[in-house]
């Protein structure tokens, strides 16, 4: 009596390009995420409906520093994105100018507290940003910004 023959599984160069593929994808899926532009608080830099790819992936890109562009959560409480500029890491001093509006001139530079990230928007004239609402926690950060996209109609950023 003959025993049945196994089918052997065949990997070929085809299967193992796919299972590359879907762990590319899932990768991607769980470390990158899209935000879209909104207002002209980052003009020039940002312009109204840019898109932008954003990460939290620090080991891949490397942890936020000075200049770096952040998407975080508002901290009113909305929902909604907040894309802008970092200017100081803590314990960094923000000059007078540029510190929290209840700060006052008089106290000299405004030192970040440890724990938040001080930020502002590139046009300050139109920017809502640390000047208003102080520096962020970490906590609220939501990426770092690592691809500038095309321009197409979004929101996220005030």
């Amino acid at each position: 009596m003959k025993k049945p023959k196994r089918k052997a599984v065949l990997v070929t160069g085809f299967t193992v390009f796919l299972l590359l593929m879907l762990g590319f994808s899932v990768f991607f899926f769980l470390n990158f995420n899209t935000a879209a532009v909104s207002g002209p608080s980052m003009e020039p830099t940002l312009k109204d409906g840019r898109r932008l790819l954003f990460t939290r992936a620090y080991w891949l890109v490397g942890n936020i520093r000075k200049n770096d562009i952040i998407v975080f959560s508002s901290p009113s409480g909305a929902k909604e994105a907040v894309i802008k500029r970092v200017v100081g890491l803590p314990g960094d001093k923000i000059d007078p100018l540029n510190a929290p509006n209840e700060w006052g001139l008089a106290r000299g530079p405004f030192t970040v507290p440890e724990g938040t990230l001080y930020v502002l928007g590139d046009n300050a004239e139109v920017s809502e940003d640390s000047r208003d609402f102080g520096p962020i926690t970490t906590d609220l950060v939501r990426g770092k910004v690592v691809i500038l996209g095309g321009s197409e109609r979004g929101t996220g950023n005030r």
